[in-house]
């Protein structure tokens, strides 16, 4: 009898170690330290050991900074987001308790933590952090070390509540967006009503529009937008959609029963309308920290599936007669215009197949941030995949390993149950393939996407594997193309749309 445990957080802690410190002054290098219930003595001596072995490292003059550490029982990485500030996680590696002849042996079990993506995981909760406060370095020289500490502390300890190590895969290294792609009338629609959002109220300087768990339009820097959508399918939206389900989508009925129905309401900002006399909670965020930071209210509106974020200016007085100007222009307008996406979606979009043997595939376009899971069954790193979790691993472990690579290149792995990982990289997109075919060796499936992977268009690239995948299912090779050319078509525009070209 075996029992697997999960994978959990030790310890995470952020130093500065170019403060200066006399002998029994060291804890002053700490700025955060979790778990709180560790005493002094433990934080330090832990922070000394991490700045003793990156000191001892850095005399071998490596080619890059120091990631990781690896030992029988535990993984810790580091990460410095900005010069001297060094951001720390600590992870315990699960295990298997195997009873034998009445005795438990333990193995721990290293190969189910990368490296990548827990070091993306440390990498997005500098950003998270720093969206919401700032950079470590301005909290420090427009305030004080006390209020930086603050910061962190309030900050922290609630986002690491946050965290599902178990769940953490190969999406957390991409950071993606999940584009939704739309007809033109559509689109025009969704831009008319940005348009003329941004020209009724000049305040608003930059909009994002999102469908279900979907981008559509996004006005702000790619790499905001990229923080902002984890923010919004991971955290914010989640817990609103539950307190929509409980009490219902009820909509406002206007005064006419001929005009169209209302069903906005505010995320961030006043809950109530007509009873509130404040604006609520309007959380302030910090847009283009590496070139010119600077602030922006962050204002969430959602009608049915339709989410509209709008970025105002900071130095602005928000009132409610405002909100209550935004509710009346948005409301009916995002309603009809939520409802016409979903009526699209449903004619249009075809999910994919839930098929035990249907091949599944991960892509990423590191161009425009954009990514298309058939392995995962939903957006927010659930846990839900349409796979084995083995396969997952070997996607992420093949994209750990992917500099080796250079710039273009391939990897096939066969996994001792007959499925075929295969990992394809070019001009800064990644496909990754796992299909089930017990008869095809190694040389055959090399030999298909030799042939295939011809074009050196990656929409090519993807089209063309997806016939290869058409192949392992039973197609003769020669004819593969031929045969699988109507179905690979429709693959491509059903499943694969919109994460090539995005529409503008």
């Amino acid at each position: 009898m075996t029992t697997k445990s999960e994978i959990e957080l030790k310890s995470f802690f952020i130093f500065n170690s170019s403060y200066d410190s006399k002998e029994g002054e060291e804890y002053n290098k700490v700025l955060y330290y979790y778990p709180s219930t560790d005493d002094i003595n433990t934080q330090v001596n832990n922070v000394g050991l991490v700045e003793a072995i990156i000191k001892f490292t850095g005399n071998f003059k490596p080619s890059g900074p120091l990631n990781s550490l690896h030992t029988q029982k535990k993984r810790q990485l580091y990460y410095e987001p900005e010069p001297n500030y060094w951001m720390v996680i600590t992870i315990n590696l699960p295990y298997i308790n195997k009873t034998k002849n009445d005795s438990t042996v333990v193995e721990y079990i290293e190969e189910d933590v990368h490296d990548t993506v827990y070091r993306a995981i440390l990498k997005q909760a500098y950003c998270m952090y720093r969206l919401f406060s700032g950079t470590y370095s301005s909290t420090e020289q427009q305030h004080s070390i006390t209020t930086l500490r603050s910061k962190l502390e309030h900050f922290f300890s609630a986002y690491l509540k946050t965290l599902n190590l178990t769940n953490c895969d190969i999406l957390n290294v991409f950071a993606g967006i999940h584009f939704l792609p739309l007809d033109k009338q559509n689109f025009l629609n969704v831009q008319c009503f940005i348009n003329a959002l941004e020209c009724n109220y000049p305040i608003i300087e930059y909009v994002s529009f999102l469908f279900n768990d979907s981008l559509i339009w996004s006005g702000i820097e790619p790499d905001d937008t990229q923080i902002i959508y984890q923010y919004l399918i991971g955290t914010l939206l989640p817990a609103n959609i539950e307190t929509e389900l409980q009490g219902g989508s009820i909509p406002r009925n206007p005064s006419s029963p001929f005009a169209s129905l209302h069903y906005g309401r505010f995320i961030t900002g006043p809950l109530n309308l007509k009873t509130t006399n404040t604006i609520g909670k309007v959380p302030k965020i910090f847009l283009n920290n590496e070139a010119n930071p600077a602030v922006y209210y962050f204002i969430v509106y959602r009608a049915l599936n339709a989410t509209i974020c709008l970025f105002v200016n900071g130095d602005v007085d928000l009132t409610v007669d405002l909100f209550k100007e935004l509710d009346e222009f948005m409301g009916s307008r995002l309603s009809s215009i939520a409802s016409d996406i979903a009526e699209y979606c449903t004619r249009n979009i075809i999910p994919p197949s839930n098929s035990d043997t249907s091949p599944r595939f991960i892509y990423f376009n590191k161009l425009n941030l954009a990514y298309k899971s058939t392995v995962h069954l939903d957006n927010r790193q659930s846990g839900n995949v349409a796979c084995n979790k083995e396969l997952v691993q070997i996607m992420a472990d093949m994209n750990s390993r992917k500099d080796l690579l250079s710039y273009a290149g391939e990897t096939i792995v066969k996994t001792m149950n007959d499925y075929w990982v295969v990992g394809k990289v070019s001009n800064l997109r990644e496909f990754y393939v796992a299909l089930q075919h017990k008869n095809a060796s190694l040389i055959d499936i090399s030999g298909l996407l030799g042939k295939v992977f011809g074009d050196s268009l990656i929409m090519w690239e993807v089209y063309d594997l997806l016939a290869v995948l058409e192949c392992a299912n039973g197609i003769r090779p020669q004819n593969c193309i031929n045969v699988a050319q109507d179905e690979v078509k429709k693959i491509c525009d059903t499943e694969l749309k919109g994460i090539f070209f995005h529409p503008m």
